[in-house]
């Protein structure tokens, strides 16, 4: 029974390696010439003005999640609009009610100021 699983077991072994080959092959064979030019930090092809260590507002992560959020509770209409015609009485009013949850939600966030821009 475990024979079965051999060919498995090389497949995976050969996976790994390969990977390992691919993630260190440039330290193996790429050329070591290290200076200060390459060693700089790059932006744009200009000056850093600033520390990469900069921290960033809350604001901007709660406008990210808000986008999430919206963004994958809106991509449940599509499927909805699609069987729309098909739909009977507890559909059409199961969506409604998913339609005012979803307002009520926006309108929170907007009445707590995550939609001001400033």
């Amino acid at each position: 029974m475990l024979e079965q699983y051999v060919p498995i077991g090389i497949m995976m072994l050969f996976a790994v390696a390969f990977g390992i080959v691919l993630v260190n092959i440039n330290r193996w064979i790429g050329p070591r010439r290290p200076s200060t030019e390459k060693l700089s930090t790059y932006e744009s092809g200009m000056e850093p003005v600033r520390t990469a260590r900069e921290r960033f507002s809350v604001k901007f992560y709660l406008v990210a999640m808000l986008f999430i959020v919206f963004d994958l509770e809106i991509v449940f209409l599509y499927p909805w609009a699609v069987v729309f015609r098909e739909l009977e009485t507890a559909g059409i009013v199961g969506m409604g009610v998913f339609l005012i949850v979803l307002s009520i939600g926006f309108l929170y966030e907007w009445k707590k100021g995550a939609m001001d821009w400033h």
